[in-house]
């Protein structure tokens, strides 16, 4: 048996090295008999075992082709850890080398989104930055990523510039932490929602979590990626960085991003993003002869779709 298989494993089996990481909800250890990470929940009182294997269940419940398309993207919980009948944490994967960095004093630090969207800084010139094309591709690889989560009935909650990594070799690619923080769609959380400063939704309180809040977090993600500004926000001018797009994208961003200020269930979705900054452009389709009885699809808040049938037909006289 092992964390693959989504298993409960006791705590007691667990043999810890150092910790190497620690937030306001847990402390992170590696384990001494292999590459996985052990957190553990400071308070585990305060964590709902119950949502926790149900992220578990997800992962379990993909097929070869979207678990390892998970994998590549998260810090997934593989499995949780018990004592008895407390939930005290749950194993999961290391973030993949490559999305890493050396320190001139040699210690090894994750490559957080902080150091794309900052100007450098002598205490992180070793953080290779990325070409004007790299940047926008890394702002596409952000939009893609949360629009298969949203795919996948996921709402992701807290996206800040601590909680994305990124990479430029062997080509560009993110990947989120802190995944115990997703939910299912109308489901519970593991814990109370976390909020960033300065990447909360202005509209609603930073407890609260819903596709729509991803939807302005990823516009937040995606604008200061491309003007390398890390507190530019939606109805305020975006400056992009030389050379990231072309006109018709230049155009696409700038009118998504302002639109991002609007009211909830205006803000654009990942795919918009993804049509935006992608390199094809626009194709303007001729009007055609309408069917009868088409379907519209009216997406609302956190992910459900209500189905409506309209009739074309002509009124009588």
């Amino acid at each position: 048996m092992s964390a693959e298989d989504g298993v409960d494993i006791a705590r007691a089996s667990l043999a810890l090295r150092d910790r190497v990481g620690s937030g306001g909800q847990g402390d992170v250890h590696a384990l001494a008999d292999g590459p996985l990470l052990f957190k553990e929940y400071k308070n585990p009182s305060k964590a709902n075992g119950g949502a926790l294997a149900d992220l578990v269940a997800f992962r379990q419940s993909l097929g070869r082709s979207d678990r390892s398309r998970l994998d590549s993207l998260a810090a997934w919980p593989l499995c949780r850890v018990v004592e008895g009948n407390r939930v005290l944490g749950f194993l999961m994967r290391r973030a993949p080398s490559d999305m890493t960095w050396c320190t001139a004093a040699g210690s090894t630090k994750l490559l957080e989104l902080q150091y794309l969207i900052r100007q450098p800084k002598v205490a992180w010139q070793e953080v290779v930055q990325p070409t004007p094309e790299q940047r926008k591709a890394l702002a596409l690889d952000c939009a893609e990523a949360i629009g298969w989560f949203h795919g996948a009935g996921l709402v992701i909650g807290d996206i800040s510039q601590a909680n994305v990594l990124w990479s430029l070799t062997p080509e560009t690619a993110v990947y989120f932490l802190d995944c115990d923080g997703f939910r299912q769609v109308g489901r519970a959380p593991v814990q109370a929602q976390a909020g960033t400063p300065d990447w909360n939704d202005p509209l609603v309180p930073s407890t609260e979590a819903s596709v729509d809040t991803d939807a302005y977090k990823t516009a937040l993600v995606v604008g200061r990626i491309l003007a390398q500004d890390p507190y530019v926000t939606p109805g305020q001018a975006l400056e992009l960085v030389a050379g990231c797009l072309n006109d018709r994208q230049d155009d696409a961003v700038l009118r998504l991003f302002s639109q991002a200020a609007g009211e909830r269930g205006t803000r654009p979705r990942p795919s918009e993003w993804q049509t935006a900054l992608s390199d094809r452009g626009m194709i303007k389709l001729t009007a055609a002869t309408p069917r009868p009885r088409p379907v519209i699809d009216h997406t609302v808040l956190d992910g459900a779709r209500v189905r409506t049938s309209i009739s074309l037909r002509a009124p009588r006289q």
